[in-house]
C-alpha cells in the first residue's frame, strides 16, 4: 500500500472512531483533533474503562452488609408486589404485617425484624383507619408504625419523601404502598413492559441503597392463568423489575379463606391457607402446603459460634489467629478460604447466631476482621 493510500483508510478509521466517541452517552465531547493520531488509542482506552468487572477470586473477597429478613421466609429486604382482588382483604393483611414488624411480633410464628413502618394508605382516610385499626388491634398505642393517607407520585416527589422518612427513622424496616395506582402517573403512551419496569425502578433503587423493604399493593387481573405470577395486572415488566410478590387469592368471593402465594428471590416459594376472623378482621394461617426447609448449618459457623459466646463476646485479629484459636476447624479449611466462607456466610452467621463479622482496614501484610456477639433489648441480633 502507497503513502496516499494507507494515509487515506488511517484517516477513515480515525473517523469512525470519532463518530463512535461523539455518539456515545458520554456528556464529554472527543475529537480527533484533541489526540491526533492517537485516537484508536483513545476509542479502546475508554471503551475499556466503560465496564468495570470483577473476576470470581475478587468478588469472593468481597463481604457485603447482612441482609437480614424482615419476615422470615416471607420479606426479605427488597421491593415486593402485593397483588389481589379488590375487596379482597389485602389493606386489612398489609396493617396486619405493619402492625407485627412495628411491635416486633412474630407473624404466624415467623419471626420478624422489628422497626419503624411507613404504611401509605392513600385509598383511605383517617377516621377510618382508626375503626381499622381499633377494630383489629384494641386501643393499645403503637409508636413505631407511622400512617399516611396522602403522597407525592413516583415521578414527582415520591423518594424524596420516602428518603426523609428513612434519615428521620434510622430503624426504618417497611414502607407500603397502598396502592401503585394512586403513586403513579399515566401519560398517553400504550403501557408496555418497558413503562411497567420502568415505573418500579426508582422504588427498586430505594429498597437497594437503604435496606428498607417496600410492598407495593396492586390488584390481579380476572382472567386465570397457569402461572400466578401472571395475574398480576400489567404486563409482566412490574413483576420482573421487583424482588418478589406477594399474591392472594379466593376461589370463591364468599370464602372466608384465601390462599398467599409467596415467590421471591433468593427465598423458598410458600403457599400459605390463610383465614379471616369475622370480628376482627385479622387474618390467621390455618396451613401451609409448603414450609420453610431447615438449612443445616454450616460446621465451622457452628464451631465460631462456640467460640463468640457471653463470656468471648468479642474477637479481633487474622483467619490465621482464629484457626489457632479454634482448634476444631484447623483442619477443615485453609486461612484464605475462611475469610471468604465469612464473606460468603456473612448474613447467615449473623442470622442464625448473633455474631457480626465485620472486616477492618487491611494493610498488605495483615487482612484484620473482627467477630462480636450482638444484641439488642429484645435479644433479637440488631445490625444498624
Amino acid at each position: 500500500m502507497n503513502d496516499t493510500k494507507e494515509k487515506a483508510v488511517l484517516d477513515s478509521a480515525a473517523a469512525t472512531a470519532e463518530e463512535q466517541l461523539l455518539s456515545s452517552n458520554d456528556n464529554s465531547i472527543i475529537t480527533k483533533s484533541h489526540y491526533g493520531d492517537n485516537i484508536n488509542q483513545v476509542v479502546s482506552s475508554s471503551c475499556q474503562s466503560a465496564l468495570e468487572t470483577f473476576t470470581v477470586s475478587e468478588l469472593l473477597d468481597m463481604s457485603f452488609k447482612p441482609k437480614i429478613p424482615v419476615v422470615d421466609g416471607i420479606i426479605n429486604p427488597g421491593t415486593y408486589i402485593f397483588a389481589g382482588a379488590p375487596k379482597v382483604g389485602k389493606s386489612f393483611l398489609m396493617l396486619q404485617f405493619a402492625y407485627h414488624i412495628a411491635k416486633g411480633i412474630p407473624l404466624w410464628n415467623y419471626p420478624v425484624r422489628q422497626g419503624s413502618v411507613l404504611y401509605l394508605a392513600l385509598e383511605d382516610d383517617y377516621s377510618r383507619l382508626q375503626q381499622r385499626v381499633a377494630r383489629m388491634f384494641g386501643e393499645e398505642g403503637n409508636e413505631n408504625l407511622h400512617l399516611a393517607t396522602k403522597s407525592k407520585t413516583i415521578k414527582d416527589g415520591l423518594i424524596e419523601e420516602m428518603t426523609n422518612f428513612a434519615q428521620k427513622y434510622l430503624d426504618a424496616r417497611l414502607i407500603i404502598i397502598d396502592t401503585l395506582k394512586r403513586v403513579r402517573e399515566y401519560d398517553d403512551a400504550p403501557i408496555s413492559y418497558a413503562s411497567d419496569y420502568d415505573i418500579m425502578k426508582p422504588l427498586k433503587d430505594f429498597s437497594d441503597q437503604t435496606g428498607i423493604s417496600i410492598i407495593i399493593v396492586h390488584h390481579t387481573r380476572k382472567m386465570a392463568a397457569d402461572d400466578i405470577c401472571e395475574t398480576i395486572s400489567g404486563t409482566n415488566g412490574l413483576f420482573g423489575a421487583v424482588d418478589g410478590a406477594l399474591i392472594l387469592h379466593k376461589s370463591k368471593r364468599t370464602d372466608t379463606e384465601a390462599i398467599l402465594n409467596v415467590i421471591g428471590r433468593d427465598q423458598q416459594e410458600l403457599e400459605l391457607t390463610l383465614e379471616m376472623e369475622s370480628e376482627t378482621c385479622i387474618w390467621n394461617k390455618v396451613k401451609s402446603e409448603t414450609e420453610l426447609f431447615p438449612v443445616k448449618p454450616d460446621p465451622i459457623l457452628v464451631e465460631i459460634s462456640q467460640f463468640i459466646t457471653i463470656e468471648n463476646p468479642c474477637w479481633e485479629g487474622t483467619a490465621s489467629e482464629l484457626i489457632e484459636a479454634v482448634p476444631n476447624i484447623q483442619y477443615l479449611i485453609k486461612p484464605n478460604t475462611l475469610v471468604r466462607k465469612l464473606n460468603i456466610h456473612r448474613s447467615g452467621l449473623y442470622k442464625d447466631f448473633g455474631i457480626l463479622y465485620e472486616p477492618l482496614q487491611r494493610s498488605s501484610e495483615r487482612k484484620i476482621f473482627r467477630l462480636s456477639l450482638t444484641f439488642d433489648d429484645s435479644s433479637n441480633p440488631s445490625y444498624d
